[in-house]
């Protein structure tokens, strides 16, 4: 997919309000066309990040997820519906990636991501968009995105609140330092048991349609290289008092 054929009349009627965009134009729906992207999880992150990706029509999506479609999950995994439940997630997303586009191809890894496969699959992507709901999966995706030099979209939930940052340790900022990893932000994970889980503690369902929308944004400003990426930049959003916060993070030490 290096070089994708041209849109054909079809594709520049679907992409036709990106295609006005300046920024993006012909060029940028191209870019998009050309990209792979990994996303990390078919629920509620995944979710809404896939059928935008989807709909922006990036040309192959691979989605990592082992799970099946639980009828409590329908609350906020919106890609998933009623007839879904009790199948592989990873079907039921592709088939809903096809309907919503199906100049979309999609990869399924039916596994789960650690420090021994990580790499080795994320290195066959663009960049990675994780919505992943368990810090052992976060750190594996993290630090093998970092091994293989590829952008890594981070978001998580908690019950009314989300965060989202952009990282690329592998390349420098604008200072001449290296740009910070998620090691720089968050270190080392929380004891077992301190974060309860989405079961535990319950999660607003639009929240996650908020966070994986945003971690889409994200991905497609750059695969198009457009605006300013969240990069050394934590975004938190308050769902209850309906306020976006933003602060600014360094690498932990050297260049």
């Amino acid at each position: 997919m290096d070089n994708p054929a041209p849109l054909s009349a079809e594709e520049i009627e679907r992409y036709a309000r990106h295609i006005v965009l300046p920024e993006i134009g012909g060029p940028g729906q191209q870019k998009l066309k050309r990209a792979r992207v990994l996303v990390i999880g078919a629920g509620g992150l995944g979710a809404p990040a896939l059928q935008y990706l989807a709909a922006a029509g990036v040309g192959t999506l691979g989605i990592v997820e082992d799970d099946t479609v639980s009828l409590s999950n329908l609350q906020r995994q919106v890609i998933h519906d009623t007839a879904s439940v009790g199948r592989s997630k990873l079907d039921s997303a592709r088939e809903a990636i096809a309907r919503i586009n199906p100049h979309v191809a999609v990869e399924a890894h039916a596994l789960r991501l650690t420090p021994d496969n990580a790499a080795g699959i994320i290195e066959a992507y663009d960049l990675v968009v994780d919505g992943s709901d368990n810090f052992d999966t976060r750190y594996a995706v993290a630090d093998a995105c970092a091994a293989v030099g590829r952008p890594l979209v981070h978001a998580a939930v908690g019950r009314f609140d989300g965060s989202l940052t952009v990282l690329k340790p592998h390349e420098t900022g604008t200072d001449g330092r290296r740009n910070p990893s998620y090691r720089d932000l968050f270190p080392e994970p929380p004891p077992a048991g301190l974060v309860p889980s989405c079961a535990q503690a319950g999660v607003l369902g639009a929240l996650t349609g908020v966070m994986g929308t945003l971690q889409a944004l994200e991905a497609i400003k750059l695969i198009t290289g457009i605006g300013e990426p969240l990069v050394g930049r934590l975004l938190l959003y308050d769902a209850l008092g309906a306020r976006f916060d933003t602060i600014r993070y360094g690498p932990s030490h050297g260049a």
